[in-house]
């Protein structure tokens, strides 16, 4: 059977029991289709409520983008408050905006509260590259701060030299409420979690068709689950066939990483002396952090429509040597690709299918916190309190233009666009 992708998250995961695949008929108040993030936060949140919980994941608990993105847990959204307010007006942005840290107080509270073993660490910097995007960062501080976080510290171009051992950046902005984490043993820390509180998660139990209805009738290969509820919860994994109306809205693009051989400590220290996170303030962002056992994990670029490079050594390691230099030579270890899924207006969507069907989906990059939060409201529905799922809801969900046949080529074209733009400073 298929396992994880071969990464350094896979090669390093926490030992932990299987979970079987699905065989026969099994029913329960709530059966959510997809083990990554968004699916553990739901049930999590559910099993803890006292619902009757099952989770089908096709392939392992966090085989997709839960178990191969960066690790950095970055507060707010893909686009920030004060793009929601422009667009959608202020009463939203008001409510989102209430929200835009929650995702990772959740993250720090469920590894405390369960004692979960992901190696996380508190810090992390948006590093710019010109003093447009340090006035960028200015700004967002300001817009933060008016929505209660005052921890935010401002980096001048020899503050960030401090922290980051490359003189690529002029500035930064350093956020001790985000921070970084080992992703995978998170979400199997979590699953551990919902197994103690009575939730049963199947594996290999690839979804193939919902009878819709009260119950649904959710089927796999060779199982049935009978459900009041469902929540969908696939992202970028969902597939184009089972649920057109999802894959419509967005589009799934691939990012890659490289993990170095295991830096000294010396080494290490004068690449990154806090041991915190980056991502540049690029629209092409590039990302980085060093793990628990002292490599560098380098990450970014985006290939539309969820292609797997031939070779990502081309499209990474340029960027990697130009940030440091000095670790031209260094054996690379690790290598893997993974699919984040995007909207076009890369705001999450929300919302219901079906009088008892929900799905949540296209975080567009900032999947590890919102997911956390996307449980947390799902939950809050299911006990009668849609206020803020709705508020994520009734943003409108638009489709890429030309449907998927040309949503590759016309994101692509808009990219190259940024990229411009992102090389013009």
């Amino acid at each position: 059977m298929t396992e994880h992708i071969t990464s350094y998250y896979a090669a390093t995961a926490n030992p932990h029991e299987p979970w079987p695949q699905l065989a026969g008929q099994v029913e329960c108040d709530v059966c959510i289709v997809g083990g990554g993030f968004t699916g553990l936060s739901s049930a999590l949140y559910l099993t803890e409520a006292g619902y009757d919980v099952v989770l089908l994941e096709a392939v392992r608990v966090g085989w997709g983008a839960t178990g191969r993105n960066g690790g950095q847990v970055v507060n707010s959204f893909s686009r920030d408050v004060d793009v929601i307010e422009a667009r959608y007006g202020h009463d939203t942005a008001q409510a989102l905006g209430s929200m835009i840290f929650e995702g990772a107080d959740i993250i720090r509270q469920r590894i405390d509260q369960y004692a979960i073993d992901c190696d996380y660490r508190p810090g992390g910097i948006f590093a710019a590259l010109n003093y447009k995007q340090v006035a960028h960062l200015h700004q967002q501080k300001a817009l933060w701060e008016k929505y209660g976080h005052h921890s935010l510290i401002m980096l001048d171009e020899s503050g960030i030299r401090h922290e980051i051992g490359t003189r690529r950046y002029v500035g930064g902005m350093l956020d001790p409420r985000g921070g970084h984490l080992h992703p995978l043993n998170l979400a199997l820390g979590e699953a551990e979690a919902i197994r103690r509180h009575g939730g049963r998660i199947y594996e290999h139990s690839a979804v193939t068709h919902i009878d819709h209805g009260t119950p649904a009738r959710v089927h796999t290969a060779q199982g049935e689950v009978r459900a009041r509820f469902v929540i969908m919860a696939g992202n970028a994994y969902l597939g184009d066939r089972l649920e057109p109306r999802l894959s419509r809205l967005s589009m799934p693009c691939g990012s890659q990483i490289v993990a170095t051989e295991p830096l000294s400590e010396a080494v290490a220290r004068s690449l990154l002396p806090n041991n915190y996170c980056v991502e540049d303030c690029n629209y092409l962002l590039d990302y980085f952090r060093l793990t628990a056992d002292r490599r560098l994990l380098f990450g970014g670029g985006v290939i539309y429509g969820a292609r797997d490079p031939a070779d990502i050594d081309p499209l990474i390691l340029p960027k990697l040597y130009k940030t440091f230099p000095q670790l031209k030579g260094v054996k690379i270890d690790y290598r893997w690709s993974g699919n984040f899924l995007l909207t076009l207006s890369r705001m999450p969507q929300f919302g219901r299918l079906e009088k008892n069907v929900y799905y949540m989906q296209g975080d567009s990059g900032h999947g590890v916190t919102l997911t956390h939060l996307a449980g947390k409201l799902i939950s809050e529905v299911m006990r009668g309190d849609a206020e803020r799922f709705d508020a994520f809801a009734n943003l409108p969900h638009m489709p890429f233009f030309g449907g998927r046949s040309l949503q590759v080529p016309f994101t692509a074209i808009g990219a190259v666009y940024y990229a411009l733009r992102d090389r013009l400073g």
